[in-house]
């Protein structure tokens, strides 16, 4: 159990309600209360379409108003459906992206719907979800919804899936999927994958066989110390050939997470996010959760 709370990005989007119920889902399961947030997006003159007065009084307080009436009810709503946990809700007067990420320097995980409404409430547009899973000083799940399936698991997706480069975040986010997988009494299946040169910077002597079993026997020793950890917890490994985020995005049809590292970018200007993590935040069929760091009380 930890004091820091669930941070849920929230804009009364399907989008932020299937990102609370996956965040009320986890806080329940691991005793944590939860944080609703909703960031006011200030317009420029050069964006301005909407009716009314210009950015220069907006929002108003009436718009201030309906917005913490919206949060009030989504707080009392969670409430009412789990009266064990401790929920509250605040509004960010700052850009969705760069509040958030700063929020999360106190916050245990920050979760995202995949989209939320656009316009003067886009608190989960496509840019802030990038932004936040690349700043965050917390893991980021992104909900997206499951085919035919709403937030939690479907039969056949009991497993969660790791990407496990063997790289200092990747080990990172291994970590963190085994502390879910034990939470959740989920299989835990751990990939690699390595794409095969094309010519001309294909080794003549290259033994794609060769290769993938000095992949796996790097991946089983990474698992080892888990195995040891947590003996009653199913952990496998696999090694494929190919794209990671053709693999992974294939591997996301059957689980019901897939966790992923990125080492991101400095400063809020850049949007910059490790390409298989960008990729599977648009394509996973399944919740992602995006590792940079931990939080100090629970980084290992």
């Amino acid at each position: 159990m930890t004091d820091r709370p669930i941070l849920v990005g929230y804009d009364a989007s399907e989008g932020a309600r299937l990102a609370l119920a996956w965040a009320l889902d986890e806080a329940a399961r691991t005793g944590t209360s939860v944080l609703l947030a909703y960031a006011f997006e200030w317009m420029t003159a050069a964006t301005w379409i909407g009716p009314g007065p210009g950015p220069g009084t907006w929002p108003d307080e009436t718009t201030r108003r309906a917005v913490g009436e919206m949060v009030s009810a989504a707080v009392t709503e969670a409430t009412d459906a789990h009266p064990g946990l401790t929920v509250r809700g605040e509004v960010l007067d700052t850009p969705a992206g760069i509040g958030l990420a700063q929020r999360s320097a106190d916050a245990a995980l920050v979760v995202l719907g995949s989209r939320g409404h656009g316009g003067f409430s886009g608190l989960l547009a496509g840019s802030t979800t990038i932004s936040v899973s690349a700043h965050a000083h917390c893991p980021v799940v992104v909900v997206r919804p499951l085919p035919d399936a709403g937030p939690g698991a479907e039969p056949g997706r009991r497993r969660i899936v790791a990407g496990a480069d063997g790289s200092p975040y990747a080990r990172l986010a291994l970590a963190w999927a085994v502390e879910r997988a034990v939470s959740r009494a989920a299989p835990l299946h751990a990939i690699r994958a390595w794409a095969e040169p094309r010519a001309p910077w294909r080794p003549a002597d290259l033994d794609p066989a060769e290769v993938t079993r000095t992949e796996l026997n790097a991946l089983d020793e990474e698992l080892a110390g888990w195995r040891d950890r947590y003996p009653d917890l199913p952990i496998t490994g696999e090694v494929v050939t190919g794209h990671p985020t053709e693999v992974l995005v294939e591997a996301s049809r059957q689980a019901q997470l897939v966790v992923v590292g990125t080492r991101g970018h400095g400063g809020f200007r850049g949007l910059v996010l490790g390409s298989v993590s960008q990729q599977l935040l648009h394509h996973a069929e399944s919740p992602v959760a995006v590792i940079r760091e931990l939080p100090p009380d629970t980084a290992r």
